[in-house]
């Protein structure tokens, strides 16, 4: 493949901190031309910005993940509203709501959302939303903070595809993580297929969700192109195509 973007990996998670040069030697020479950074608490989004000013072709996002909603304070905002102002970042994430583990209240999960939210509109950054069972919640918070001037993404997208439409016409794109590779996921390659291809973004959110064949082994971006291959051939695409075409929205989005 000529050209991918890994539009959400964690770098800088603790997994990584044995090996991250052979991660990046790796990645680039998958084709991995650039790689969103994304953050989840203070320090992990601090940790983020720092690596992004370490490689070109690193880029950070910043945010409070919703599983330490209940935890975020004023100290907390203060970090992520100082980090947001760096050069090397280029959104507010990840954010969101995720009923799932319910590690944090819902109704604080809300709250902090709708601060992050405000923030990327003041910030003029796109947003990453994690959305995990939260559907209805998460479509109507968006719904009601209306769109925001840099817009965003719906990462390792899970929802109905009435819900993708539903972001799609609120300005949103839609990312599909190792989870669209499973044997099992028919529904999530429907969707893959059925979204605008100008609209359509791939992770690894690494280091988790590792792709087939790979799958119980710990994710890297290296392994972005196989969520490339599966979208593809649910398309009936080239791998090429799919690469190329979600690099140039990662691109647009993200102004990298």
């Amino acid at each position: 493949m000529t050209e991918l973007v890994d539009s959400h990996a964690h770098l800088n998670d603790p997994d990584f901190a044995g090996d991250l040069p052979d991660v990046l030697e790796r990645l680039q020479q998958a084709g991995v031309r650039a790689v969103i950074n994304v953050g989840y608490d203070p320090p992990s989004s601090r940790r983020a910005v720092e690596q992004a000013h370490t490689r070109p072709f690193i880029h950070a996002a910043v945010a409070v993940h919703p599983h330490d909603a209940v935890t975020f304070d004023d100290a907390a905002a203060a970090s992520i509203r100082g980090l947001a102002g760096d050069s090397r970042v280029v959104a507010i994430g990840e954010t969101g709501l995720d009923y799932y583990r319910n590690l944090s209240p819902r109704q604080r999960q809300q709250e902090v959302f709708r601060w992050h939210l405000d923030l990327a509109r003041e910030s003029r950054l796109p947003v990453i939303i994690h959305d995990r069972d939260a559907h209805e919640d998460t479509l109507r918070i968006l719904k009601k903070a209306g769109p925001l001037p840099a817009g965003g993404v719906l990462h390792c997208f899970s929802g109905s595809l009435e819900m993708a439409r539903a972001c799609l016409e609120l300005g949103f794109y839609i990312s599909f993580a190792g989870p669209v590779t499973f044997k099992n996921a028919v529904k999530q390659r429907e969707i893959a297929a059925r979204v605008p291809l100008e609209r359509l973004l791939i992770e690894t959110d690494c280091p988790y969700l590792t792709p087939e064949p790979h799958r119980g082994r710990r994710n890297e971006p290296a392994y972005v192109g196989l969520v490339a291959a599966a979208i593809a051939a649910a398309r009936g695409l080239a791998p090429e195509t799919v690469a190329e075409a979600t690099a140039a929205n990662a691109q647009r989005l993200f102004g990298i």
